[in-house]
């Protein structure tokens, strides 16, 4: 006997609200609204992989040390930001610039030829909604069973079940502010102070604040970040064409849905090769039918992409009903999609500029910054011998990650006397204050302004070096 597939055997119960009897508060509420049913295949195990290297690497970078320090640390208090290697303070704002426009810009082009790829596979929403779904699968059970357990009375089994998901919930969330504000604080540090009460204030608020944002966005909040709070959905479209390959329903090749059994022709049938299972629907993260066209909500994670290549492989129909392609190919098969096109060559060529810019930037970076500070209310004094001091206070930052050795020299004055250090060691990504003063004899001053340069090299390499201009004042 034929074994009939049919649409009562899979459950395909996944509504956008609850009946109109149902009060405010449930009717949106997103636990009552979308039940994500688990799928394998090729492209969430694709999304599971990239997501897990992603979460790798954000758990784990600020445990590394490179050169004695942590490998990434952004020090808003003390106004630098450590990058393996590379400190950026305040006076480096371009290159921190050019990186944020080369992340721009790389989001563009992906986004431009492969849709939201972003947003379904490395977006830090969807990575840790994934996360707290797996949590809820693995202690509340699968899609139905959870709506059940949602539908039951409370007892013992659903409190136990409950209080699992939310205390796992709960401490991964906590685990994840740690981490966050471990890229801002010393986290080896951290760790101790927080549980010895030695922590600011500033990390108590930030771990509190991050928790409850990770738990609420990810727990609860889910889809609605997507579809109602994030802006990326918005503007999207603007970068989309004919050519952008999207997650997209193959309407020639599927309708007219129904159900009916392996051996059946479709055709004879007046159907197309959707059996309207609504699996699409029920795995869909942001609960939409992609068979309606392409919409907003789809983040392009591929999951209805899978869900309906394992049901084409048990009617023996072909893969692909469901699938990354573009609207050129909808519309006309033999009409290939263009690959290589104004608007990508464009990305292209400012993602190249870009990052020629950033690599310069880089590379002619000097490893110290030099600052002058003059006292306005004295520019000058005569002292007892009738000779012109000026007083200047200077502020090295020793931009390299190690200690650094400096001199100082003066260009463009003559015949002055020097009083104060002039050679110094400044620790690794700290600044340095240098008071001194330079006395000349006021019949070698020919004007009342002289101008000449502080020149800051470090010791052993002259080459490496950096100046100042300032002014010598003296009475007109």
């Amino acid at each position: 006997m034929d074994k009939q597939i049919k649409v009562k055997n899979i459950p395909t119960e996944v509504k956008i609200q609850k009946p109109e009897n149902a009060s405010l508060d449930d009717r949106f509420n997103p636990r009552n609204r979308i039940y994500v049913r688990a799928v394998t295949g090729l492209h969430q195990l694709l999304r599971q992989r990239i997501g897990f290297v992603g979460m790798l690497a954000f758990m784990l970078l600020p445990w590394i040390n490179f050169h004695g320090q942590q490998a990434v640390l952004f020090d808003l208090v003390g106004q630098k930001f450590n990058i393996f290697g590379l400190t950026l303070w305040p006076q480096d704002l371009t290159i921190l610039a050019f990186i944020l426009m080369l992340a721009a810009f790389a989001l563009f082009l992906v986004t431009t030829f492969y849709g939201r790829v972003w947003c379904g596979y490395t977006c830090p929403q969807t990575v840790w909604t994934f996360i707290f779904i797996w949590f809820e699968e693995k202690f509340e059970g699968s899609a139905n069973q959870r709506k059940k357990l949602d539908q039951r009375p409370m007892d013992f089994d659903k409190f136990w079940r409950k209080s699992a998901k939310h205390g796992s919930w709960w401490l991964f969330s906590l685990y994840t502010a740690f981490t966050f504000v471990g890229y801002f604080t010393p986290i080896r540090q951290l760790l101790p102070d927080l549980f010895t009460l030695d922590a600011t204030a500033y990390s108590y608020i930030c771990l509190a604040v991050f928790a409850v944002c990770t738990y609420g966005n990810a727990g609860w909040m889910r889809e609605i970040m997507c579809l109602h709070i994030c802006p990326y959905s918005r503007f999207q479209s603007a970068m989309f064409d004919k050519d952008t390959f999207t997650v997209s329903y193959d309407e020639a090749r599927g309708e007219n849905r129904g159900p009916r059994s392996r051996k059946q022709d479709p055709k004879e049938m007046g159907l197309g090769d959707c059996i309207d299972c609504n699996l699409c629907v029920q795995v869909c993260p942001t609960g939409i039918d992609i068979r309606n066209g392409l919409q907003y909500e789809c983040i392009n994670c591929g999951a209805c992409i899978d869900a309906c290549d394992g049901v084409m492989d048990k009617m023996n129909y072909p893969r692909g009903l469901i699938s990354y392609t573009t609207e050129r190919n909808l519309e006309t098969p033999d009409n290939k999609t263009h690959a290589l096109r104004p608007k990508l060559i464009g990305y292209l060529v400012i993602l190249v500029v870009l990052t020629g810019a950033l690599v310069a930037n880089i590379a002619m970076r000097k490893p110290m910054d030099l600052d002058i500070i003059r006292d306005r209310n004295q520019l000058y004094r005569v002292d007892f011998n009738g000779m012109v001091e000026n007083t200047y206070t200077l502020k090295v930052i020793n931009k390299a990650q190690h200690d650094q050795t400096f001199n100082i020299r003066v260009e463009g004055l003559d015949n002055f006397e020097y009083i104060g250090k002039q050679t110094f060691t400044v620790p690794s990504g700290e600044s340095y204050n240098v008071p001194l003063s330079l006395v000349v004899d006021p019949y070698d001053l020919k004007k009342p302004m002289t101008k000449f340069e502080f020149v800051l090299s470090v010791d052993g390499e002259p080459d490496v070096q950096i100046s100042q201009p300032s002014n010598f004042f003296k009475a007109r």
